[in-house]
This record gives C-alpha cells, sequence and structure tokens, in this order.
C-alpha cells in the first residue's frame, strides 16, 4: 500500500474515500491542518506539528474529537499500515458536516478529522532555490494554519511558470513568509526572521532554526526586514518540513546569497543531524 486516507474512522486507498459534500470544508474551507515527513516509518518532530494543530483549531473554535496522545497514536498507526518508509503525512479537522450556512453549526454537530499520507521524501537540503517575489494579499489570520490557501496556491502557480520553487510574499516593503515556508535572512553574522505575529505562520521549522543560531552563537534578529533587505542579504534562507534549511541564490531573477557559507553550513547540518536522529534517515 503506497497511500492511504483516514475520515472519522474509516480508513481507505485515498482514491477510494468518500467525504460529505456537506462537510463544511467544502464550501468554506472552515477547518486547520498540520504536516510533516517521516523516514523508517519515524514521524519528524511529531509533537510540535500536533501542538500548532491543537493551537489553530482552538484559535478558530474547532473542538477536536482525540486528545493529543490519541491523535499521535492514530498518525502512527497510519504511517504504519504504509509500505513506504518515507512518507509525506497531512492532517486536517474541519467545523463538521452541516447543511451551508456561513454561521457555526450547532455545537453538538462533531468535527470531522482527515488523514492522509501518500510516497513523499524531504528535499535535497543543499540544492539552491529560485524564488519569485509576490505582493501578500491574503487577509490577516496568517498565524493559524488554516485551509484558506487560495493566495498561496495562486502564488505557488506563478512561481511554477517562472520555473522557481517558491513564492515570497511582501506587504509592500515588508517581507513576511514565502507561499508555503517561512524565510529568513543571514546579514553581518545576524540571522533575521519576521516576528511571529498575525501576518507569519509559527513555522516548526523556523522555530528550529532559531534554536540552531542558539546553539551556534548566531545572533537572532525577530524583527521586520524589507525586500531591499532581502536582496542585500548574504544569505537567504528557506525552512518548512519539507525543505528544513534551503538556500536561494536566486529572486525575479537576480542573483542573491552565497556570502556567508560557513554560517549556512552550520545551519544545515544541524538542521540535517536533527532530521536524521529523530528519523534514522541516512
Amino acid at each position: 500500500m503506497e497511500n492511504l486516507g483516514y475520515y472519522n474512522g474509516s480508513f481507505g486507498l485515498i482514491e477510494d474515500m468518500k467525504i460529505p459534500m456537506n462537510d463544511r470544508v467544502c464550501y468554506f474551507g472552515d477547518g486547520v491542518y498540520d504536516a510533516t515527513y517521516t523516514a523508517n516509518h519515524l514521524i519528524y518532530s511529531l509533537d510540535d506539528h500536533v501542538d500548532r494543530f491543537f493551537n489553530s483549531a482552538k484559535m478558530i473554535g474547532i473542538p477536536i474529537v482525540p486528545s493529543k496522545k490519541d491523535l499521535k497514536n492514530l498518525l502512527q498507526e497510519m504511517v504504519n499500515k504504509v509500505d513506504s518508509p518515507e512518507q509525506f503525512l497531512y492532517w486536517q479537522v474541519t467545523r463538521g458536516t452541516a447543511i451551508r450556512n456561513h454561521a457555526y453549526p450547532e455545537s453538538d454537530i462533531p468535527s470531522n478529522l482527515w488523514i492522509m499520507i501518500k510516497p513523499g521524501s524531504i528535499k535535497d537540503i543543499y540544492q539552491k532555490f529560485k524564488l519569485i517575489t509576490v505582493e501578500d494579499t491574503r487577509y490577516f489570520h496568517c498565524n493559524i494554519k488554516t485551509l484558506n490557501l487560495l493566495p498561496n496556491v495562486m502564488a505557488s502557480q506563478k512561481a511554477a511558470e517562472a520555473g522557481c520553487d517558491e513564492a515570497v510574499f511582501h506587504r509592500e516593503d515588508r517581507v513576511t513568509e514565502c507561499a508555503h515556508s517561512n524565510i529568513s535572512i543571514l546579514k553581518n553574522g545576524v540571522l533575521r526572521t519576521a516576528p511571529l505575529d498575525n501576518l507569519v505562520l509559527p513555522g516548526i521549522t523556523r522555530g528550529h532554526l532559531l534554536h540552531f543560531c542558539r546553539q551556534n552563537g548566531i545572533p537572532v534578529d525577530e524583527s521586520p526586514f524589507t525586500l531591499n533587505d532581502l536582496m542585500d542579504a548574504d544569505e537567504v534562507i528557506v525552512t518548512s518540513a519539507g525543505a528544513l534549511c534551503i538556500a536561494a541564490s536566486e529572486i525575479d531573477g537576480f542573483p542573491v546569497g552565497g556570502k556567508a557559507p560557513d554560517l549556512l553550513n552550520i545551519l544545515q547540518k544541524s538542521a540535517l543531524k536533527k532530521f536524521q536522529q529523530e528519523t534514522g534517515a541516512l
């Protein structure tokens, strides 16, 4: 078995799963999600991702039926059921199944839990990304990992059409994050990354990056930075569960980075070591 789906207690191949039309995800994207990767059937940073999942659900008032412990056990059960040792593991909760209405359904309507697994591996951490910049037109709840991702999808498509790996969002001159990653820069020996306000998702791997900096005596500055700062950075770093810590070599067709390879190497080795230690990956 290469892929597997789960919906409220039912397991099956993803292509065979059936979802009620009145699940509120269909009309409103009314839910939250999280995701990570596995190797050797071991889930990377599971505690961190489950904690963020519960926090996102709490912020929009969706109750999650299983406890954190039970959800972790269920996710591990799913991982064990598939053959591929390297997997992309995704889960989401939606605000239940009810006739379409913008207001929340009655409180006795239970939430719906989805899980999806498909073969997938983390990216080569030592490749170089090409990026484009895109005006950030999303709403003001970007700190919640919701299912409302249409602007992210559109930005990702622009990046793909430009032959790039990611899109960097900016609100006027302020850089926020990427379409499905966080972004940081190294400048004069300091790692700069956007503060965790309502315009930025609290990335799990972003948090790891800050920890690696502090372990290695690299100062951290969590304050807004601009497009000019981005283009002038010694290194531009993209972080996510699948990318871990990948540097950019080009933004909007202009070369960037490549000026602090030693510091970059420290951070990349730290990220790869953490993944390998938790999953036994080679």
